[in-house]
């Protein structure tokens, strides 16, 4: 008889398992898909431009084509701008746009939680509110230039009170929407308010606040462009406004592709930051 070989079981997968796997390459596929879709339409899209622009059945003086737009972005990235290098046009923008989006969060959501904690501030100043939320935000850039002057600061506030309202509305929304029996037990074991704000209330509305987070910063961005836009001496808003100036639409189409390309980055950030802090909750492939 020949000795006893003992062999590992053979791995037998669960239909459970199946299941998940089925899922997952499922998920997979349709990114792939979706990813493709994407491009096939940016190359659709920005050929027919090209073909209409060189065609002139659209005027290229005006409407310019993504060649020129493409070479007026290559030129700024080797050749610099008329107000110094692109990248210290972007950088200026991006320190307005960040200083001004972190004041505004930090603004709205702390506003945001007092008041939907607290309800006799939300009955003295909502009404004030809702008649700050109605102005149209992007005048008062003008105002602003006029306080501050032309250097960061008109821009920074420009970005603040663009970012502040969705926040603060989040924020104010998430508090209110926080599930009374966690607050009662949080009571009942003893929590004084502000332990339950901070450990109940602060939690419970961050996937709120995450979900303005992700439009706020375009706002931020917005605000500093309109701010440059207006006076500055440097910054992509101002490359806006010389390249208006001078009629070269190309330089305008390659300022937004920038700023584009810098929102993109800033919402693939969130995103990342988002999916780490909520790693509990189920992604969409799951459901």
């Amino acid at each position: 008889m020949s000795p006893d070989v003992i062999s590992a079981p053979a791995r037998v997968d669960t239909p459970k398992s199946d299941r998940a796997h089925s899922r997952a390459r499922a998920a997979r596929k349709r990114k792939a898909v979706v990813l493709l879709a994407r491009v096939l339409l940016l190359v659709a899209v920005l050929g027919l431009w090209e073909v209409l622009a060189r065609t002139e059945v659209i005027d290229p003086f005006n409407f310019s084509m993504p060649s020129k737009i493409w070479d007026q972005i290559y030129t700024w990235i080797t050749h610099g701008t008329a107000l110094g290098s692109l990248g210290e046009q972007i950088w200026v923008t991006l320190q307005e746009a960040l200083l001004g989006w972190i004041i505004g969060v930090v603004a709205g959501v702390l506003c945001g939680i007092a008041l939907g904690r607290i309800a006799f501030l939300a009955d003295v100043l909502g009404p004030y509110i809702k008649v700050l939320n109605s102005i149209p935000r992007i005048v008062l850039a003008p105002i602003f230039v006029i306080w501050f002057g032309l250097g960061p600061s008109s821009k920074v506030a420009s970005a603040v009170v663009l970012v502040f309202f969705p926040v603060f509305f989040n924020a104010f929304q998430g508090a209110r929407e926080v599930d009374r029996n966690l607050v009662a037990n949080a009571r009942i074991l003893g929590a004084s308010d502000r332990r339950v704000t901070l450990q109940v209330v602060i939690p419970s509305a961050t996937s709120w606040i995450f979900t303005s987070l992700h439009v706020s910063f375009g706002f931020a961005l917005i605000g500093a462009i309109v701010g440059e836009y207006i006076g500055a001496t440097k910054g992509v808003g101002l490359l806006v406004a010389q390249s208006q100036g001078t009629f070269n639409a190309a330089g305008v189409y390659a300022a937004m592709v920038i700023l584009a390309v810098v929102a993109l980055v800033a919402e693939g950030l969130l995103t990342f930051a988002e999916r780490r802090i909520f790693r509990w909750k189920p992604s969409d492939s799951e459901h």
